[in-house]
């Protein structure tokens, strides 16, 4: 079995193990870091646990770092297998499950900087992949118990027009606070799925047909809801699922 990995060149001589680890940590689990400095130039061998993972890595290919014009490369070809042996729970996700635009959205939110042309590769890449089914399912499941809650038995947040589900929000809310899911740390897609453009967020998220536009106001949406957040008392719990953080 062939090594997951990429090859990082131009990295800036600041940037730390840490910092690359944060950075390409968006992409899916990593295995190892390995940097090398050479001649004054500084660059680093990627290792993921997932091909798919090494894919999105390279759609980062001129991407910046701390200033720095990152070239990411790989001497091999990564396919995208979509999990396509592994045991689908709908509640639950990994980063490289995700959709290269929500990725890509991610980033953007964070504070690092992708060009639209980057941007633009990463709905290349949704088009030409698809989305995983785990993470179909994943959001059809949220789409059906949000909808349950904020509209009622056997709704969803995808068969309602955006008027009645801002209608709705007050009462999943409320819902919501009564049965604990607030405190359950469903995180930013349920929240977001509840929300008065809840059918925006389902259609960028389950939909390969986008434009760049759409991921920079997919990354205003979650840079909102992580302003909105209120201070966390204790440290959250580990979650299994992996959604933009708060």
């Amino acid at each position: 079995m062939s090594e997951v990995t990429v090859n990082v060149s131009g990295i800036s001589p600041t940037t730390n193990q840490e910092q690359l680890h944060d950075f390409f940590s968006f992409c899916g689990k990593i295995k190892s870091i390995d940097i090398k400095e050479e001649g004054g130039q500084k660059s680093a061998v990627v290792t993921f646990e997932k091909h798919s993972a090494a894919n999105t890595a390279l759609m980062l290919n001129g991407g910046t770092l701390d200033g720095a014009t990152l070239a990411v490369t790989s001497d091999t070809d990564h396919a995208d297998h979509h999990d396509a042996q592994e045991t689908h729970h709908p509640d639950t996700i990994e980063q490289s499950d995700k959709p290269r635009a929500g990725i890509a959205a991610e980033y953007l939110a964070k504070g690092y900087k992708l060009s639209d042309h980057v941007l633009q590769r990463a709905i290349e890449l949704d088009n030409k992949h698809g989305i995983s089914n785990k993470f179909l399912s994943y959001m059809n499941n949220l789409d059906t118990s949000i909808g349950q809650r904020a509209l009622g038995p056997d709704q969803t947040v995808s068969g309602k027009v955006q008027s009645t589900l801002k209608e709705a929000h007050t009462r999943a809310k409320s819902v919501d606070e009564q049965k604990g899911y607030s405190k359950a740390a469903h995180g930013y897609y349920s929240k977001a799925l509840s929300s008065p453009f809840g059918q925006s967020v389902l259609s960028f998220y389950t939909n390969t047909s986008k434009q760049v536009r759409d991921i920079h106001e997919e990354a205003l949406r979650i840079r909102e809801h992580k302003v909105a957040q209120p201070p966390a008392a204790a440290p959250p719990a580990p979650e299994a699922q992996s959604e933009p953080s708060a």
